[in-house]
């Protein structure tokens, strides 16, 4: 039984030859649609009458995002570069197509391109996984075609870096999430770690404006632009980054809510990717948001705000959960939590208490929210963080980093603590009871 596949060839010599030999020969393939463009090809995609693609890299207004709705239509897709174009093939590779040869090559061989592209697809087992988070591994019998002259091999590019992606999340109520994320990072670098900050909150973020950058500061959302138009690399994400000294990186989010359609879910995939690759340490500030967004699950194609804040928590490995100290932040904590672990299922956080103080709690404030988070979610919190309304205020006033405006507040000596854990280091010694504010 023959592949019904679709084209969409700028080309028309090398189209109609090949739709030619398909039609004279059986090769196993079957072209039932020659399409103009882009937006006839998607549409002719979510029939469900092909099988796979056959496009060009110089297909116009072809991104990351139209390649996703192929795979996720069931659409297979195999590029086509003229011979030796290696910017084409390296743009195919980094948008994760994993076919892709030569408008030279014989029918025998695109035949067998388009039935490989198939099976890999089919084996895919979850949405998620349609394509590749970063520089696609060429698919089997197809890795030597065109080979690149300069610059690493696709076997390299595709390997994952070896740095840890963190997520701070935490539910609705402003727990702290930003404040823990960007002392986390702060401490992390300063142990002469390589860390980089991603401000990936689709509801505002406020990074940039913490540390003294400007609104209009380049970030997440030109890097996912990047990503999604293929273009994507570590020097091109360590320029979009600003660079805050002592190995310290920051990527802004986005200043304006309205913007999150920009942190598209395949494009913030492919940023975690190559931010492993440039710092050993990537800490991410996501959403309070886990919903689904269920009115929109139905059409695949439109973008889910959500889904960023999704993609991190599935990427990371180490979650940090953070819960504000008092009563009402607590049952808030416990709710989103059982939320975390039905979003993310074998999650297995670290509770990070934030905004201690005895005023909302009781004396031994410590030890009270102890025994709350061990009788509600089953487990201690691996860091207390003291409320220094003072410090804390002093830092955003002057938009420096706690650890450089009051070395001594007990709030940086807490994260300061968590960040040991996290690297994997001896935790220093403190006093039984930390000043709690009352």
């Amino acid at each position: 039984m023959s592949l019904p596949i679709l084209t969409a060839v700028t080309n028309s010599v090398v189209e109609s030859g090949l739709v030619t030999a398909f039609d004279r020969r059986d090769l196993g393939v079957t072209v039932v649609r020659r399409c103009v463009d882009l937006p006839d090809l998607l549409a002719a995609a979510t029939t469900g009458a092909a099988r796979a693609a056959l496009l060009s890299a110089d297909l116009r207004r072809l991104d990351r995002d139209a390649l996703t709705r192929l795979a996720v239509a069931g659409v297979a897709a195999v590029g086509l570069i003229t011979p030796g174009d290696e910017d084409g093939e390296r743009r195919l590779r980094q948008l994760g197509v994993a076919a892709v040869i030569t408008t030279d090559a014989t029918a025998e061989i695109v035949a067998s391109a388009v039935v490989e592209a198939v099976r890999a697809l089919a084996d895919t087992d979850h949405v998620a996984g349609l394509l590749p988070a970063a520089y696609s591994r060429p698919a089997p019998g197809f890795a030597t075609l065109t080979p690149v002259a300069d610059g690493p091999a696709p076997d390299a590019l595709s390997e994952p870096g070896d740095g840890r992606v963190i997520a701070v999340w935490g539910p609705t109520g402003a727990p702290g999430r930003t404040t823990v994320a960007l002392g986390l990072a702060a401490e992390l670098a300063a142990m002469g770690m390589p860390t980089l900050l991603v401000d990936a909150d689709v509801y505002g973020g406020a990074i940039g404006q913490l540390v003294g950058l400007l609104e209009e500061a380049p970030g997440l959302a030109a890097a996912a632009r990047a990503a999604n138009q293929g273009v994507l690399d570590v020097p091109r994400l360590a320029l979009l980054c600003r660079d805050l000294g002592g190995g310290l990186r920051i990527l802004p989010g986005i200043a304006r809510p309205s913007r999150w359609p920009e942190l598209r879910p395949a494009s913030v995939e492919v940023v975690l990717a190559m931010a492993r690759r440039l710092a050993s340490f990537v800490v991410v500030d996501c959403g309070f948001c886990l919903e689904m967004d269920e009115e929109l699950s139905f059409d695949t194609s439109a973008p889910r705000r959500n889904g960023a804040t999704q993609v991190v928590l599935a990427a990371a490995d180490t979650i940090l959960a953070v819960a504000s100290a008092e009563p009402v932040g607590l049952v808030r904590f416990v709710r989103g939590l059982a939320d975390l672990r039905e979003a993310v299922p074998g999650a297995d956080p670290w509770v990070v208490v934030n905004r201690l103080r005895a005023s909302a709690i009781g004396k031994d404030a410590r030890r009270e929210v102890a025994r709350a988070m061990a009788r509600h979610v089953g487990m201690e919190p691996v860091a207390v963080v003291p409320l220094d309304v003072a410090a804390m205020d002093s830092a955003q006033a002057a938009g420096q980093l706690l650890r450089d405006v009051a070395a001594q507040s007990p709030a940086r000596l807490a994260i300061s603590e968590l960040a040991a854990r996290v690297a994997g280091r001896p935790v220093r010694g403190r006093r039984r009871r930390s000043p709690v504010r009352r």
